[in-house]
């Protein structure tokens, strides 16, 4: 069994007899937590094999959570642990989507044989339906590594087999991507999957000058400037057999540049103030969001870096091309909010969904978070809705006519149709992004008549 068993109850001695039990039982990996309000902060970095859980605790009812589990992670089987032997209690929690229920204080072979019954459960996929998203990692070897990817997209799943077939190496890697894409998730996968022993260091590199970056990366020797009195070891030194991840790579100084092309030509550098070559064994993962050729153009990114940085690349898709996975991550999020805020989790209807799909989300996965907390935070009582998105309502009131309104309204100088339809068009598409998919929505036509026009357009 490698994935834990998670108890949850307030009373610290229903903890230990339940522990105790277990352990005397066989099962060794168990997980005990008093806190309702920590459950699914840890289930976000580890995914239990089965749950037991006290239906009455202060902060966040056993019910509730419950809900949020199922609705969240539904092939997680949970066991309730009640005080109450009403059958109302039992069919309740049966409803709400308990596999099972256990009476406190627990009777030790009822508890083992409820367990054990769970697992072999768990393990023949009969305690829920399996989620679509599920099937696309059917062929990934190492699908846990991925566990807090939610997606359901066959891009991201062409990029999961990607990573795992590039992890063993020692090359570097570079991550493109607009910002909120999820890159630095990519970067610690690739690392988990690497069996590298060291740690995983992630720095920001845009904004540092070059002694700062110096200094953040290499370290300095007692005196190398003002105020080093002591010496300090950079954080490629502490990612030693590790990964060292350097984000926004774009912006790094062209002296900064220098350095660290040394660093992945040679393993070697120099801590400031030193004279005496180091050699390091991190591999060096990166990430953009912007065109390194097109800095290098530019003359502010070298070329031969660019080649060192991009032995092994990949890009990950914005989340406007990954509209299967709108539904999923809004899900996830209204969960998560709704636990942080201590809100009833709200209904999604369908029509927030579509509205969201023609939204640009330029600040992608991360600006969804951030417009569902923000929203959850003024949510009251029903289905959310898109007037508690800010942002979202400019879809509707947005004017669409643009340059064309004026001529409208006054009869002066007015369009003919087709510049009419083409100002439709574009407009359509710079709402949706350039997702043709969702301007053809907001047009109300089928998306190859969209593509047609853009054809005749751009000719």
């Amino acid at each position: 069994m490698d994935k834990p068993i998670l108890v949850v109850d307030d009373e610290p001695e229903i903890l230990v007899a339940v522990d105790t039990t277990l352990r005397m039982a066989g099962f060794a990996n168990i997980i005990t937590i008093n806190d309702a309000r920590d459950v699914i902060r840890h289930m976000e970095r580890e995914i239990p094999c089965l749950i037991l859980l006290d239906l009455n605790m202060p902060h966040i009812n056993g019910g509730r959570l419950l809900k949020i589990i199922r609705k969240t992670w539904p092939r997680i089987p949970v066991i309730v642990l009640t005080g109450t032997i009403e059958v109302d209690t039992a069919v309740q929690c049966m409803k709400i989507g308990a596999l099972d229920y256990v009476v406190k204080p627990v009777e030790e072979d009822r508890l083992v044989a409820a367990v054990k019954q769970a697992l072999a459960m768990e393990e023949t996929g009969e305690t829920g339906k399996k989620p679509l998203h599920q099937d696309l990692f059917a062929q990934i070897k190492n699908p846990a590594a991925f566990r807090h990817i939610i997606t359901q997209d066959r891009k991201m799943h062409a990029i999961f087999h990607y990573v795992e077939a590039i992890a063993p190496s020692l090359q570097p890697v570079l991550i493109c991507g607009e910002t909120g894409v999820g890159k630095e998730l990519i970067g610690q996968c690739i690392h988990d999957l690497s069996s590298r022993k060291g740690r995983l260091v992630v720095v920001n590199v845009a904004g540092l000058d070059d002694n700062v970056f110096s200094d953040t990366l290499f370290g300095h020797v007692p005196g190398a400037f003002t105020g080093a009195d002591k010496a300090r070891s950079g954080l490629i030194e502490q990612a030693a057999g590790g990964t060292l991840f350097l984000d926004e790579i774009g912006d790094l100084a062209m002296t900064s540049q220098v350095k660290l092309l040394r660093l992945l030509q040679e393993g070697d550098y120099l801590a400031l103030g030193s004279d005496k070559t180091r050699h390091s064994d991190a591999r060096i993962i990166t990430s953009t969001n912007q065109d390194l050729w097109a800095l290098e153009k530019q003359g502010k990114f070298r070329k031969d870096l660019i080649y060192r940085l991009s032995t092994h690349t990949l890009t990950l898709p914005p989340l406007r091309e990954r509209l299967l996975d709108l539904p999923l991550l809004l899900d996830r999020f209204v969960c998560q909010a709704a636990v942080e805020l201590e809100k009833p989790i709200p209904d999604i209807p369908k029509t927030l969904i579509e509205q969201m799909e023609s939204y640009p989300f330029k600040g992608n996965i991360r600006e969804l978070k951030s417009m569902v907390h923000d929203a959850l935070s003024r949510y009251k009582k029903g289905p959310i809705t898109a007037d508690l998105f800010k942002g979202l309502d400019l879809i509707q009131k947005k004017d669409t006519s643009g340059d064309g309104s004026h001529a409208l309204e006054t009869g002066k100088n007015l369009p003919t149709l087709k510049q009419a339809s083409n100002l439709l068009v574009e407009k359509a598409m710079e709402q949706a992004g350039g997702n043709q998919s969702a301007a053809a929505k907001i047009l109300g036509i089928s998306q190859q008549a969209l593509s047609k026009r853009l054809q005749k357009i751009r000719k």
